[in-house]
Parts: C-alpha cells; sequence; structure tokens
C-alpha cells in the first residue's frame, strides 16, 4: 500500500479590512508633504483601481510596503509596476480612482478579493491575469 503522507487540514483566520476613502489617482500622485497629496502608509496590504462610478476593479494587488508599491510603482512608474504601467498607458488616468486597506496577510486578503471579483462579476480583473 502506498504512504499517502501526511493530511493537514487549515483554517484561515478572519482578515479585516479597513479601507482608506477613495482618492483620486492625482492626489496620489502629488507630494503628501507640501503639494496636497495623500500620505500612504509604509505597511504591507492591498489596494485597488477603479474607475468612478463603477463596481469592478480595474487591480487588485498586494504589497509588502503601500507607499512604495502604490505611489513609486503604480502611480509614478518609479519603481518596475507591471500593472502601473499598463494603467498610465491605456486609461485615462485624471479619471481614476485608488484605495488601500493594511493587512499582516496582504497575499491571503488579495487572494480573497480576486475570488469574489470572480464571483460577483463573472471574471478577473481586467488588468490582472492571474491571481
Amino acid at each position: 500500500m502506498a504512504d499517502t503522507g501526511e493530511i493537514q487540514d487549515l483554517t484561515i483566520g478572519t482578515i479585516v479590512l479597513k479601507w482608506h476613502p477613495w482618492v483620486s489617482w492625482e492626489t496620489v500622485a502629488k507630494d503628501a508633504r507640501n503639494s496636497g497629496g495623500v500620505s500612504v502608509p509604509p505597511d504591507p496590504g492591498v489596494y485597488e483601481v477603479k474607475h468612478p462610478n463603477e463596481e469592478t476593479r480595474l487591480h487588485i494587488g498586494k504589497a509588502s510596503d503601500l507607499r512604495m508599491r502604490i505611489k513609486q510603482g503604480l502611480v509614478r512608474g518609479k519603481v518596475p509596476h507591471s500593472t502601473g504601467k499598463k494603467l498610465r498607458e491605456n486609461e485615462d488616468i485624471s479619471r481614476l480612482l485608488v484605495r488601500w486597506a493594511p493587512t499582516d496577510r496582504p497575499a491571503a486578503a488579495e487572494e480573497e478579493l480576486h475570488k469574489r471579483h470572480v464571483e460577483r462579476f463573472g471574471r478577473l480583473l481586467i488588468y490582472t491575469q492571474h491571481t
């Protein structure tokens, strides 16, 4: 008889996301210290991008450092971010909204947000091809 190995049952706990209100892409791009921008925390977390008055998301991502990933990668393009590049090239960024939520479990939160988007809209996000 073949050994099937150990079986382990995992119970993943609840993740509560406290979302920052939606802000314009342009506000995120501005310096928060002196140009009327918004401060994004350097915490791990998840973030979303959408058009105003639409429920579908263009992108849902995870980050080990929200400030670096959103401000420097997604919005400003100063560090690599393939989705940010696609959004900047294909969308009217003056119309985009961004929000984020810190969590110590960004990968699990991103996976669940992708799953819920597929359940609600029947497909992955426009700028997300895998989860």
